[in-house]
């Protein structure tokens, strides 16, 4: 089969990190972008899957990136300072690795804003300091410090990075369906939008219903994408943009005491931290409070000013079921205080049924509420790609996607994926996505309660946090 080439990248291609999201997004690449084949080296400390990269033919190289070596290895592959750096790793240092890039004239992307090892597990900084919103700073920094220059793309897999693309077709299908006549041109129409629909939030609404044939055997961590990334964010406070509707602060909610102010997070793990959400098939729904970048960088770019005053800002978090095996692997985890000592991914040919659905649900407008986004099967995920389940194939695509948007700017500085082309990114990454739907419900928070008992409640406005937080 002939697959489109979008683009090009002249120079090395580094791939940091080998993992489920690797070694999905490896044939993407070799279907649609174009590289020199000697000069794509995917570093991984393990020797796991060498036998994939084998069979492409490319070179890997088995060693752990340190704050003591990560310099001196990517300089080595980079001699003539041109080409891309795809970070796709745990443990090590995103900041780190996007300053050398820049001083090196490399374009770089990666999914997430990754510390040094010590940060998520046994730091002893307090937990406001534990949360996303200092690490999207120091990018933000970052960027202010180093305007222009070559392409380096923060955050951006599925979530963050994809939802922030259907999050603007979504609002476009909604001014459309309610007769709103607008064309943003910028961050400040696109922010005038959002707020002349009345949206007062955004959930991250997800739901993966993936089923392995094999129970969950007690002592493993079963999930469909990576486990330490789970974790790592999982046991970080929950934290979520904060809106200017918001009448109160959530139980051992806080404010932050710097930068910008667009967020407030929680004291207590964000994988411990429930709240009521939609979507389809499945409808009303338990999701978790899960950290992502997106939900700060959604509601400082929706932010509308009056001068120094937020006029306006949505609500916009995180709202995650994942697969039964890890929420069975989280309440047993969290039960035990301990980590399990064995973790698995389950692989495509593992899965028999179900499949992921991952969108934006926007509420609060003329129409209530909202879901518009990607429903992918697993079945239709292996059909498309190999090395694929369906919660995995939402982010290579997306990886993808980015990887193509930089080489066609490749002079654009720092950058999130709000910022991004989303007619461009999504047009390469829709054949990937399988049905892209939108759904209207007149679900609120407030309904569906099982009984009454003594809880927070504020009937006059349904879309107050107070009712979706679920204690």
């Amino acid at each position: 089969m002939t697959h489109l080439v979008h683009t090009r990248i002249d120079g090395a291609l580094v791939m940091i990190g080998f993992g489920s999201i690797g070694r999905g997004t490896l044939p993407l690449i070799e279907r649609h972008i174009g590289f020199d084949r000697a000069r794509f080296t995917v570093i991984e400390p393990t020797a796991d899957y060498a036998h994939v990269l084998r069979d492409h033919g490319l070179r890997h190289l088995q060693v752990a990136l340190t704050p003591d070596n990560f310099a001196e290895v990517l300089r080595s592959l980079f001699p003539d300072g041109r080409g891309m750096i795809v970070n796709l790793s745990v443990d090590v240092d995103s900041v780190e690795v996007m300053k050398l890039a820049h001083e090196m004239g490399v374009q770089y992307i990666d999914t997430v804003v990754e510390p040094w090892p010590g940060f998520y597990f046994g730091s002893d900084l307090p937990n406001a300091e534990r949360t996303n919103y200092p690490l999207r700073e120091k990018v933000r920094e970052l960027g202010k410090a180093c305007v222009g220059g070559p392409t380096a793309v923060s955050c951006c897999g599925a979530n963050p990075g994809m939802v922030s693309w259907l999050l603007k077709e979504a609002l476009l299908r909604l001014a459309a369906d309610t007769g709103v006549a607008t064309d943003p041109q910028d961050r400040e129409g696109w922010a005038a939008l959002m707020q002349s629909l009345g949206v007062k939030g955004i959930h991250i609404a997800e739901r993966d219903t993936q089923v392995s044939a094999r129970a969950k055997p007690p002592g493993v961590f079963v999930n469909t994408w990576s486990v330490d990334g789970l974790l790592s964010e999982g046991y970080q406070p929950a934290e979520l943009g904060w809106g200017t509707h918001e009448k109160k602060l959530p139980p051992e909610g806080h404010a932050f005491d710097h930068g910008p102010g667009h967020a407030i997070w929680i004291d207590r793990p964000g994988a411990d931290t429930r709240v009521r959400s939609w979507c389809p098939d499945v409808g009303p729904q338990f999701g978790f409070v899960i950290t992502h970048n997106e939900a700060l960088s959604i509601p400082d770019y929706y932010t509308v000013w009056d001068g120094d005053r937020a006029a306006y800002r949505p609500t916009c978090h995180y709202a995650y079921h994942p697969c039964n095996d890890a929420v069975l692997s989280l309440h047993e985890m969290n039960g035990a205080g301990l980590r399990q000592p064995d973790q698995h991914i389950l692989a495509a040919e593992e899965i028999v049924a179900g499949g992921d659905d991952l969108g934006v649900f926007l509420y609060g407008h003329a129409n209530g509420a909202m879901w518009y986004g990607s429903r992918l099967s697993c079945e239709e995920a292996r059909r498309l790609a190999p090395y694929q389940n369906a919660t995995g194939m939402q982010v290579t695509s997306a990886v993808l996607a980015a990887m193509v948007w930089v080489a066609e700017n490749p002079s654009m500085g720092f950058v999130e994926a709000d910022e991004m082309d989303h007619v461009r990114c999504l047009e390469v990454q829709r054949p990937y996505l399988g049905s892209i739907e939108c759904h209207y419900t007149d679900w609120t928070p407030l309904q569906n309660r099982i009984n009454r008992f003594a809880e927070d409640r504020d009937e006059g406005d349904p879309w107050q946090f107070t009712n979706f937080l679920a204690v």
